[in-house]
């Protein structure tokens, strides 16, 4: 690929669901479409005391070529990218594993004590005019060099994407509203709590919508409409199979939250493409 990714877009991390969640921020992916955004997203990691290294994209040998995130007990190189929360270019400030428990820093995560008891509070000098740069090398990219310690953590022992994050990329490529080509930079999902928490993502965008007035109250009464529809098969599907979703379930609904992504994708621009 000799094309660069596109700027990692600003978002808001939302509340971590409970303790034993980690903080996978989100990039840029490529697919026969171009690139998409995979959301950042809580997730459990595989097993007690890993640590996500993110996955970044490099210039290499003419081309840029995508260096898959893997879990492990150090954090290694992810090309000096600027992920935030936490992943500020080297290393991880959001949280450390303490006697089998992960301990959270507030300054840099979206914590509710309520929900989660093991916090802390580091400072993380942030700088607001960060480069959104997503990509290591080449014309424009950021000139980080891997050091002593993360060429360590390389060869340590890791596990790969769990099963959940693997899917969280595979929906999110079928999403129509993430390809950067259509939605050109601002991802319709930007992050999620969790993997396959679409249901409450659609709803805030459709709640964005109407505060923003990008979509009429027919417009978001129609969206709101095919959410509860989603929502009642989810329910009926789950209740005929002891409270769980086949995978062919799965699919199904995946492929109606695609198509309702983009219905409210469209709504929400069709302004845009009004005849003035």
């Amino acid at each position: 690929m000799n094309i660069a990714p596109p700027a990692l877009p600003v978002y808001t991390q939302p509340l971590c669901p409970g303790e034993g969640y980690m903080w996978t921020p989100g990039y840029w992916a490529y697919g026969p479409e171009g690139y998409y955004w995979v959301p950042g997203v809580w997730v459990q990691p595989p097993a007690v005391g890993m640590l996500w290294t993110p996955g970044y994209w490099g210039w290499s040998n003419g081309a840029y070529l995508f260096h898959a995130g893997y879990w492990g007990p150090h954090i290694g190189f992810y090309g000096g990218v600027n992920y935030g929360f936490g992943y500020g270019g080297v290393g991880y400030e959001g949280g450390y594993w303490n006697h089998g428990v992960f301990a959270y820093n507030r300054s840099v995560n979206n914590i509710n004590i309520v929900n989660v008891h093991n916090v802390y509070t580091k400072t993380v000098i942030v700088n607001n005019n960060y480069s959104r740069v997503s990509y290591n090398g080449g014309n424009g990219g950021i000139r980080a060099q891997e050091s002593a310690q993360e060429r360590i953590a390389i060869h340590e022992q890791h596990f790969q994407p769990t099963v959940n994050q693997v899917n969280h990329e595979q929906v999110m490529r079928a999403d129509r509203g993430q390809l950067a080509s259509v939605n050109g930079g601002r991802p319709n999902t930007m992050a999620m709590a969790t993997v396959n928490d679409r249901r409450a993502n659609q709803q805030q965008r459709i709640a964005n919508g109407i505060s923003s007035g990008q979509m009429t109250a027919g417009e978001a009464a129609r969206a709101e409409n095919r959410q509860a529809q989603i929502n009642q098969q989810v329910h009926a599907d789950r209740e005929a199979n002891g409270g769980h979703l086949t995978q062919q379930e799965h699919q199904q609904i995946n492929r109606e939250q695609n198509h309702a992504s983009q219905q409210i994708h469209n709504e929400k621009h069709n302004d845009e493409k009004a005849p003035r």
